[in-house]
């Protein structure tokens, strides 16, 4: 007997761009069967006018601080279900938000919402090594001590190194490439990055990203390049990228849907300078927590808030979305949420990023092809990330699904409210469990940890 069956779903063929009306079967969490499937189940799904879509995989996230916070209960991770994501990676943009081993102990114990992989991140290392400043260039000690963890940390099961740029001025190119020193050449790995300058300064940055790439002879993953370069300057930058890999480097790219960034106000990224950068003023600025949730600033506001909340997330309303489309529509680029909560607060992204991509690009706007999309979402980033038995819909490949209404799948999350549930995600399927049912969670600790090579 088959633990779920779903039946009548429009099964997503991604390789081919079809979709094919039938049944999908599911025993000790791997999809058995797929077409006509007679078999019996304890559990049956009656998908009919809906998509059975490969469960989403975010490429880029940041995942809950259990550690710092000593928190007990999901807050980003239970925003990834809610949109259909099932796996993500975290550790990105140079930080984790605990070490590795503790955020594996964490899922290992209680569980969580979605399966979790993850970079260790430069950042993190350089102030476990005793360097706080991030203006200063890491002393021959630090940077060896950081080339044995990112070693130790590769050995347990990190997927690859995560660098934050813009976050740290003090870290160089050589700093950079050399903390790889122990894991190069290694194509079983990634590099990924957010860059050191955006707008103007883009093409620089690629250019540098693509340069340490080559250096440690590691593929390397431009991270959310919507805030990097849909400022004026998409097409350069997309055909910049595309012209390093046809010259042999492996890079590719992840975007989100959004024309706001989000980050902490306290961080390099508003170091002076940054307004006349992106030909904004101050009250392109949103404050997301109390005492000025919702607020916009004016240079006194900004000040203040910069100097006395340094951690406070805020929206930055100042990117093209018409320049977002066209990173999206790329080869080289997949969707990425680069979601993070602080407080309840922070960007709608973290909660709407996948079904706002079909909702509104895919079928509201038309300016995305529905299949390109979820492609985007599901098989290229398995593929980036070596994810043998993810990303497609097979008979031997893990039954993470996600099943969605086409007809209704929209993001509800604003900047006001960023962890609204989205509309027409009707049922996930974790490891073959069912975690979210009807639209609403049922089960939200099934997720693992997956070391590099387990998935």
């Amino acid at each position: 007997m088959l633990d779920i069956k779903i039946v009548n779903g429009k099964i997503i063929d991604v390789e081919n761009k079809t979709a094919r009306e039938g049944d999908l079967g599911i025993k000790d969490g791997i999809i058995s069967d797929i077409g006509s499937v007679p078999a019996q189940a304890k559990v049956v799904i009656d998908a009919e006018g809906k998509y059975v879509s490969p469960g989403f995989i975010d490429i880029h996230m940041h995942e809950e601080d259990f550690s710092l916070t000593k928190k007990q209960e999901y807050d980003i991770s239970d925003t990834m279900l809610n949109m259909g994501v099932t796996t993500c990676v975290a550790g990105n943009c140079g930080n984790n938000r605990q070490s590795i081993l503790e955020l594996y102990d964490f899922v290992n114990e209680k569980g969580n919402p979605v399966n979790y992989l993850t970079y260790i991140g430069h950042n993190f290392l350089r102030v476990e090594a005793g360097n706080t400043d991030i203006y200063k260039r890491s002393s021959k000690e630090q940077i060896e001590k950081m080339q044995r963890w990112v070693k130790e940390a590769v050995d347990f099961g990190a997927i690859g190194v995560s660098y934050g740029l813009e976050y740290c001025p003090g870290i160089d190119t050589e700093e950079a490439v050399a903390i790889t020193k122990e894991i190069q050449g290694r194509d079983d790995l990634l590099l990924a990055a957010h860059y050191r300058k955006d707008a103007i300064h883009a093409l620089d940055s690629i250019n540098e990203m693509a340069y340490i790439g080559r250096e440690a002879k590691i593929p390397f993953q431009i991270s959310h390049l919507s805030s990097c370069s849909a400022f004026g300057n998409m097409k350069e930058a997309l055909d910049l990228i595309q012209d390093i890999r046809d010259k042999g480097t492996d890079i590719m790219v992840d975007a989100y849907p959004y024309d706001a960034f989000s980050t902490y106000i306290g961080s390099a990224v508003f170091d002076e300078g940054c307004f006349e950068t992106w030909g904004k003023s101050y009250d392109a600025i949103m404050l997301t927590e109390d005492p000025y949730k919702g607020v916009y600033c004016d240079k006194e506001l900004f000040e203040k808030v910069r100097k006395e909340y340094p951690k406070m997330l805020v929206v930055a309303y100042v990117m093209n979305e018409e320049e977002i489309i066209e990173a999206l529509n790329h080869p080289l680029v997949m969707v990425a949420s680069d979601g993070i909560y602080r407080n309840h607060s922070g960007h709608p992204r973290g909660a709407g990023t996948f079904p706002r991509v079909i909702g509104r690009f895919v079928r509201d706007m038309k300016v995305m092809e529905f299949f390109d999309a979820i492609s985007k979402m599901t098989y290229m980033p398995a593929q980036r990330l070596k994810l043998n038995r993810k990303g497609l819909l097979k008979e031997g490949y893990d039954a993470d699904i996600t099943i969605f209404d086409y007809n209704t799948i929209i993001d509800k999350a604003t900047f006001q409210e960023p962890q609204l549930r989205p509309e027409g995600i009707d049922y996930v399927i974790l490891g073959g469990k069912l975690a979210i049912e009807k639209g609403k969670t049922v089960n939200n600790t099934l997720g693992k940890f997956y070391k590099r090579g387990e998935a």
